[in-house]
């Protein structure tokens, strides 16, 4: 909620003030200008955020998983942000990008405080119970980092009765849940750099995450390294509350995306062959 004061002077020691408030509700992709003033950690830039006509659709992501979504000084940038930003320039929408915990974004699109969500996300039967999902826009592969020199965890049968870190709610979090029953400790982060620190200081084991994540974290933290042997692939998509006729939209804008080549160029941009 904003406040606007304005104070009229009259007279040397009468005065006026009149004070409005304006709030902010309703669907995200009304045209009412409000909406789009809400309560937004960081939006796009410039380059990445799209101008529409038909009202402003919220993004919510978790900003902290590179190269998909990750700050830039103070701005979102990232795959996701673009391609988000392609289909919404397509459909007609300013878009507008919302930082919040990977956990919390379900429920914010399920309660309407966001319209899509766009965080390295994977389908999986028990997402598809409280979401919809478009068609899937790139293909991702889990890996588990390990400290190097520690023949702990070699491979991913290692994992059984190991301790591991994951970002929670993640589908590297679902993966390795799976694992409990076989004695592995789950321990769950907020951040997946987090999970990266923790394996640091030798307070776990490994780490499941993404790939490209996992890349850029092992670069920035000497004496990690990724195992050759993948954990587990998977497809990304974008969730959308259940039944909205954005899903139908947003797939429609896939598809001319993918076939004319932008989806490829902008993975491209952050992941080098």
């Amino acid at each position: 909620m904003r406040k606007i004061f304005s104070a009229l002077l009259a007279g040397v020691m009468a005065f006026s003030m009149t004070a409005a408030f304006a709030g902010c509700g309703g669907s995200s992709s009304s045209t009412d200008s409000s909406k789009s003033e809400s309560n937004t950690s960081k939006s796009t830039s410039d380059e990445t955020s799209s101008k529409g006509s038909k009202g402003t659709l919220h993004m919510a992501t978790n900003a902290f998983f590179e190269p998909y979504e990750y700050y830039e000084n103070d701005k979102i940038v990232g795959i996701d942000v673009e391609i988000a930003g392609a289909i919404c320039d397509k459909l007609g929408y300013t878009l507008e990008v919302d930082d919040m915990d990977f956990d919390s974004i379900i429920t914010a699109v399920q309660s309407g405080k966001a319209d899509f969500g766009m965080a390295g996300m994977t389908i999986t039967e028990e997402r598809k119970q409280a979401i919809d999902f478009t068609d899937t826009y790139t293909n991702a592969v889990q890996v588990i980092i390990v400290k190097d020199g520690d023949d702990k965890v070699k491979t991913k049968e290692d994992l059984k009765g190991a301790a591991v870190g994951v970002q929670m709610g993640t589908t590297g979090d679902i993966y390795v849940s799976d694992l409990e029953a076989d004695g592995t400790t789950v321990e769950r982060y907020n951040k997946g750099a987090d999970a990266v620190l923790a394996l640091s200081q030798g307070k776990v084991d490994a780490v499941v995450i993404d790939n490209e994540p996992a890349k850029a974290f092992v670069a920035q933290n000497e004496g990690l390294k990724i195992l050759d042997e993948p954990f587990e692939n998977e497809d990304y998509a974008i969730c959308i509350a259940k039944d909205s006729s954005l899903t139908e939209e947003f797939n429609g804008a896939l598809k001319a995306l993918k076939d004319d080549g932008k989806i490829d160029e902008i993975i491209k941009k952050y992941i080098k062959a």
